[in-house]
């Protein structure tokens, strides 16, 4: 094994504002702890709550590095004590704390998978967040069946595009809200039986019309969505919220959800315990790596930029033109 440098490329939050603030910066290479692999970045994601972290609104938990990133792919570099199952020079996806926006960072080994068999760097790298994510909240939280239906908002997103296609993996049929017309077709290639454009249009009639009641809401907006998507829901529907780009503040009939035998839930996946991120990595290599080595899934990726133009990757983001994913080649 060569020895690893003492200094890496890393792209830092210099101040919380606009994506003019992520910088490249040079940093010491971080050493595993017990429990750890340290990681050499190949690959990383670019993701909402990266966006959120850039703008100083969702800081990194204890603990966790400063620099963003919540996703990787690429080589084991070191092994921290106490880790077994993996040898250095393996291939690796994680679900990373933090630092993924660097050439290297460290990750709780029970975080780590290898990568799909036939996947490579970049496409390991586009797992990781939003595969946990749909997996905990739509199976784990949502409870979903096949043979059951399932309303996923933002279905161009790299959540959606996720969702949309496990859900159908897995028998349930799939209603999404989208942008606009070109976004619709987008997501119908990708198996949604129905795509209902948001904007400037009554989505939940136009859903209620199409699809009448669901079984589960996978709702990344709430704010004035939320009492929408409970009404939407059949007896026992169960509502997931993920994400509140619609605002966190919502008026909510309980009488609704009492009749119905409604569940309200949701979470947010980065300050869970290893524990239960173990339990999803286990999961979705059980339950879904297979699908992604069977072609029966896949990551949707819409555009690629080289570490030091993080700025550029979050811009994109931010104009939520995309069809998927934005990532980071290191």
């Amino acid at each position: 094994m060569s020895a690893l440098p003492a200094t890496m490329t890393c792209v830092e939050i210099k101040t919380p504002g606009g994506p003019e603030v992520l910088v490249p910066a040079t940093r010491p290479v971080p050493q595993p702890k017990a429990g750890e692999l340290l990681v050499k970045v190949a690959a990383a994601g670019v993701n909402r709550p990266d966006l959120a972290q850039r703008a100083g609104t969702y800081p990194p938990p204890p603990g966790a590095s400063d620099l963003p990133g919540l996703e990787a792919a690429g080589t084991v570099a070191a092994i921290g004590s106490g880790v077994s199952g993996w040898k250095v020079g393996a291939a690796v996806c994680a679900l990373t704390p933090g630092e993924s926006y660097a050439q290297y960072c460290t990750v709780p080994a029970p975080q780590c998978l290898p990568p799909p068999k036939g996947f490579d760097m970049l496409r390991a790298a586009a797992l990781p967040e939003n595969y946990f994510t749909v997996w905990h909240n739509l199976f784990e939280r949502g409870q979903l069946k096949s043979g059951e239906s399932v309303l996923i908002h933002g279905g161009a997103s790299g959540i959606g595009t996720t969702a949309i296609q496990l859900a159908k993996a897995f028998g349930a049929t799939v209603v999404t809200t989208v942008r606009n017309a070109e976004k619709a077709a987008a997501v119908a290639k990708l198996g949604a039986d129905h795509a209902v454009l948001y904007k400037d249009n009554d989505w939940a009639a136009e859903v209620k019309k199409r699809a009448g009641p669901v079984d589960v809401v996978l709702d990344i907006v709430a704010g004035d969505y939320l009492p929408k998507n409970l009404q939407l829901l059949k007896q026992d529907g169960r509502c997931v919220v993920i994400a509140l780009l619609g605002g966190a503040k919502a008026e909510v009939n309980a009488g609704i959800v009492m009749v119905n035998r409604l569940t309200l839930t949701g979470s947010t996946l980065r300050p869970q315990s290893i524990e239960n991120k173990g339990r999803m990595a286990r999961g979705l290599r059980e339950k879904v790596w297979p699908l992604l080595e069977g072609g029966k899934v896949k990551p949707i990726i819409y555009k690629t930029f080289p570490l030091a133009e993080a700025a550029a990757a979050h811009a994109e983001l931010e104009r939520a033109d995309q069809v998927g994913k934005m990532m980071l080649t290191v």
